[in-house]
């Protein structure tokens, strides 16, 4: 019999903050170069998976800090108040999904980003695949 696919667990460093992917969820990987995603995610830029509403079950008590993209939207973190990881996020860009940083699943075979945003701002150094489509600001621009 094959074997069923397993919800992905992404967790906080401490555990107190987790979100739950529901099996077979589609996720669409974004990486962000912009300054902001920089400040927030302590490093050059931020990936994050975005998965429908419906497949995500989230637990524990979230902060939260809200903020307007460089897109004039609305973007929200959620993070743990005991080790201040980010562990999912609402973009108002995607009305009906979820975003899990990819670093809280904790799983270096998670895959890469389907499209690099804000290059404007990207380091100098870093180098993603070649066949990631790259935008200077958003999607769209």
């Amino acid at each position: 019999m094959a074997e069923l696919a397993k919800p992905k667990h992404a967790a906080c460093q401490c555990g107190a903050l987790t979100a739950t992917i529901a099996p077979r969820a589609e996720a669409m990987t974004v990486a962000c170069h912009c300054l902001a995603c920089q400040q927030r995610s302590g490093s050059p830029f931020g990936v994050i998976a975005y998965f429908p509403k419906q497949d995500v079950t989230l637990a524990g008590d979230a902060q939260q800090f809200s903020r307007t993209t460089d897109e004039g939207r609305d973007f929200t973190s959620a993070f743990c108040p005991n080790c201040g990881s980010t562990v999912w996020a609402l973009a108002s860009k995607y009305p009906d999904m979820i975003g899990v940083p990819i670093g809280a699943f904790a799983d270096p075979m998670f895959g890469k980003p389907e499209r690099s945003v804000f290059e404007r701002s990207k380091h100098y150094w870093v180098a993603l695949p070649a066949n990631v489509p790259r935008h200077p600001m958003g999607r769209n621009t």
